[in-house]
């Protein structure tokens, strides 16, 4: 077994940190403009990061990398940049509401919010389908509701005025 082959870095570690720089900031904006819905029950950077540093490590692991030390450079890149980036959006605001996702209101005073359902490609039946998996069959009852980061759906009555938990009821 060749242990230089292995650990010695096919590429020099600047262009691997570029690269790993590179991929995870212009993902993290493509993430950001598709929306919030799509990104499930995690965060939008959650997914990135798990699907990059999946996508990273396997290079290293499966030999399509020329060593070890490529796969970790880019792992280690992308967990530094996932971060800064909450870092950056923590210390200034103004700069993490352009990095980080906002809860965004879909339903005003029992109103459905046309510009937010369309910017998530939502149809008001996938709205009144939310609405059903927090017992809520009429949306008049709705006195906000909002699209959270994570894609899931929160809701605040008018008749309890607390709202109701973000994930649903499990079904029996």
């Amino acid at each position: 077994m060749d242990w230089q082959s292995i650990f010695a870095p096919s590429v020099p570690l600047l262009e691997g940190f570029v690269r790993g720089t590179v991929t995870f900031l212009v993902l993290l904006v493509f993430l950001r403009l598709v929306g919030q819905r799509e990104a499930g029950g995690l965060g939008i950077t959650d997914v990135l990061l798990v699907v990059l540093v999946a996508e990273a490590a396997a290079a290293g692991l499966h030999g399509e990398a020329e060593s070890v030390t490529d796969g970790v450079v880019l792992v280690a890149t992308i967990l530094f940049w996932s971060v800064a980036v909450d870092a950056v959006a923590y210390r200034f605001p103004r700069v993490g509401a352009l990095l980080k996702a906002r809860p965004r209101a879909l339903i005003e005073n029992g109103m459905l919010n046309r510009k937010v359902m369309l910017r998530e490609f939502m149809t008001p039946e996938e709205v009144q389908s939310h609405l059903r998996l927090h017992g809520i069959e009429d949306i008049a009852v709705v006195d906000r509701a909002y699209i959270e980061p994570n894609g899931m759906i929160s809701v605040v009555r008018r008749d309890r005025g607390e709202t109701e938990p973000v994930e649903p009821p499990e079904s029996l």
